[in-house]
């Protein structure tokens, strides 16, 4: 037996029922609609979400203050504290080495490194953005920071 061979079991498929194909066929005539009304025309009925003349849950519920900024650009935020943990001194911190230590885990997303902790050795960290005081703490440090 091979897969051009497979076929559904006799009466186990029933064809779609086609209506207004005219009386014969069983579903001529009205189509099985029934007489005139809302539901017997094409498109008639009521949407979805619609409650009776209830007014509908999505007119209820409270509309959100503010406003949402579309494009804004989200940073993957890494603290001077892990660098110093991670790293040794003299390494160049950048996504490629962020991303293999496990530190970030895309690289596609822009890295911005955040001043909490201490740094007691020096780096090269060449990042995408750099807070004020992370960059004067690892400036301190005796380190260079390259923002790309």
């Amino acid at each position: 037996m091979q897969i051009h061979d497979l076929f559904p079991a006799p009466g186990s498929r029933k064809g779609p029922k086609r209506v207004g194909r005219g009386h014969g066929s069983g579903h001529g005539g009205r189509s099985g609609r029934g007489d005139k009304g809302q539901l017997s025309r094409s498109g008639g009925g009521k949407g979805p979400g619609f409650e009776g003349g209830q007014n509908p849950l999505h007119m209820r519920l409270p509309k959100l203050p503010g406003f949402k900024n579309r494009f804004r650009t989200e940073y993957a935020v890494v603290n001077v504290s892990r660098l110093e943990e991670k790293f040794a001194a003299g390494d160049v911190i950048d996504v490629d080495s962020l991303f293999a230590a496990g530190i970030i885990k895309s690289k596609q997303v822009p890295v911005k490194v955040l001043g909490d902790g201490d740094v007691t050795k020096s780096f090269t960290v060449k990042v995408d953005k750099i807070s004020g005081q992370a960059r004067e703490k690892v400036e301190k440090a005796g380190g260079t920071v390259e923002a790309l």
